[in-house]
């Protein structure tokens, strides 16, 4: 399966909620994801995230998977974002079209420093269009939680 980052967006009230009883949080969120559709803006980078958090490093973004939001969860695989946040990266992330991080894809780099998955060199170029569809259905996400007011549960599975 391999580590995994994943959004979906919550309410100000889930995201209180949460904090007191983490149990609860997790429980909505394998609710909300039980189905074809979750009815509320959702996705991720999935294995991406860290091809992802190194583009974003090497432009200056701010985003920074790992340690943005808050965590829920004792084993820190659940974090919440408020909607605060989610609107200033959503702000960032609009501001920051594709072509800026893409000047920075290095797969000689990336692997020699053992960026997550690790596949850089097998196949570069497709690797580069993979992390834009990604970094595009980001965008997506933090865009239309950002319109909806939402804040989000960030799922770090591994």
């Amino acid at each position: 399966m391999g580590v995994t980052i994943s959004f979906i967006s919550a309410t100000p009230e889930e995201l209180d909620r949460a904090d007191s009883d983490p149990s609860w949080a997790a429980e909505l969120i394998y609710e909300l994801y039980d189905g074809d559709t979750v009815g509320r803006p959702h996705g991720g980078p999935d294995k991406a995230w860290a091809g992802l958090q190194f583009l974003l490093d090497e432009a200056d973004m701010e985003l920074e998977f790992l340690m943005d939001g808050y965590r829920i969860t004792e084993d820190g695989t659940l974090f919440g974002w408020s909607p605060e946040h989610v609107q200033a990266v959503a702000r960032e992330l609009k501001a920051n079209p594709w072509e800026r991080l893409a000047v920075h894809y290095d797969p000689e780099r990336m692997t020699k420093e053992e960026v997550y998955p690790n596949m850089w060199r097998f196949e570069p170029e497709g690797e580069l269009a993979w992390l834009e569809d990604s970094y595009k259905e980001l965008v997506e996400f933090f865009d239309a939680a950002a319109d909806g007011g939402y804040g989000a549960f960030m799922n770090f599975s591994f």
